[in-house]
């Protein structure tokens, strides 16, 4: 196994064209029934057509796409569109997840919530503004859920080959919501161990990015016991590692670049690696001031600064760098105790690489 990666393996076979044209024909579908049932739904077909075409690293159906081709399994546009199923799922995950933190943009755009607050007022509708957003993109969240189950059924693969797929689904689908509620959760309680940042992070990011996926493409593949342990043993250090590198954006990373303002997760108080490592290993009146400036909502620019320094100083950083390394390399080291095709094998390293080494 090589660890270069000269063509994205998103971009492989055709990969992200066959994603993106499985997602926009059955959105083309959907906005019909919308627009037939009243003429209001207009705006909500063109937001998540918006929010799921104009963007997003198509990573999860990859995982699935390369994790199904590594198991032995035939490619077709059918299993390619089941797979785009995943893509409303993290649709759904980010509307919500923006609207719990009041964010205000999602890769350099307005939210949902706050594109629909907008429209209202632009239209000067009656009652509040923000209410009507958030509202909105409760629903539009939901929706994105029901889509990615009725894209799961309706792409074209036999029902018993989905049947057999469709247990993984649930539960990944199940484990991201609780992963939300359990951040919320730790937000209020303050809780800021180790421990629990990283049962956050699992839940509600790392096992629907990579393990889960892949699990999805072995079952559809009906992939032998022991490709499914080595999904497993490669997928969730490897999501934990992408978990982490998106908290060190988050921290760290340039707008420009994340699509996110700078500081957001330290606006947000959010209890991340970073932070919890942070508390571990600053003394009483650094771990005072991190605390302090953690979770205000108008934290400004020298407020930020001022508690990246502490992350820096503390070591966090450096240690949840080391961190990422140390994962992806055991998540590699997986790879190598299963008989896998040669491609998709390749895909996976560099796959491993692309979900870590994201620029800041």
């Amino acid at each position: 196994m090589t660890h270069a990666a000269p063509v994205s393996p998103v971009d492989r076979a055709g990969l992200r064209q066959r994603i993106d044209k499985a997602l926009t024909e059955f959105l083309a579908g959907q906005r019909g029934w919308l627009t037939a049932v009243d003429d209001g739904l207009l705006p909500v077909a063109e937001a998540v057509e918006a929010f799921v075409l104009g963007g997003g690293k198509r990573l999860r159906p990859a995982f699935g796409y390369w994790g199904y081709r590594g198991a032995g399994g035939i490619d077709s546009d059918q299993v390619v569109a089941t797979l785009a199923a995943l893509e409303f799922v993290q649709a759904s995950a980010l509307i919500h997840d923006d609207l719990m933190d009041r964010s205000d943009t999602r890769r350099g755009e307005p939210a949902m919530h706050r594109r629909f607050a907008a429209r209202h007022r632009t239209a000067g509708w009656g009652g509040d503004a923000d209410a009507f957003g958030d509202a909105a993109a409760i629903l539009l969240g939901d929706l994105c859920l029901v889509w990615s189950d009725e894209l799961l059924h309706s792409s074209g693969l036999p029902p018993a080959t989905v049947a057999r797929a469709r247990p993984v689904f649930d539960e990944m689908r199940t484990e991201v919501t609780v992963g939300q509620y359990l951040d919320v959760l730790t937000q209020a309680t303050g809780d800021t161990s180790l421990d629990r940042a990283a049962k956050v992070a699992r839940y509600k990011s790392a096992k629907y990015t990579v393990e889960r996926p892949l699990l999805l493409g072995a079952a559809l593949a009906g992939a032998p016991p022991e490709v499914h342990a080595a999904y497993s043993a490669y997928g969730l250090p490897l999501g934990e590692a992408f978990q982490l590198r998106d908290d060190v954006l988050g921290v760290f990373g340039d707008p420009e670049r994340t699509g996110k303002p700078a500081g957001d997760d330290l606006r947000e108080g959010k209890r991340t690696y970073l932070v919890a490592a942070a508390l571990e290993t600053l003394d009483p009146a650094g771990r005072e001031a991190l605390l302090a400036g953690l979770g205000v909502p108008d934290l400004d620019a020298a407020g930020v600064d001022r508690l990246r320094e502490l992350i820096s100083t503390s070591g966090a950083l450096e240690r949840a760098e080391r961190h990422i390394t140390a994962l992806t390399e055991s998540a590699l080291a997986a790879l190598t105790a299963v008989d896998l095709d040669t491609e998709a094998r390749q895909a996976l390293v560099d796959l491993a690489i692309a979900a870590t080494r994201r620029p800041a």
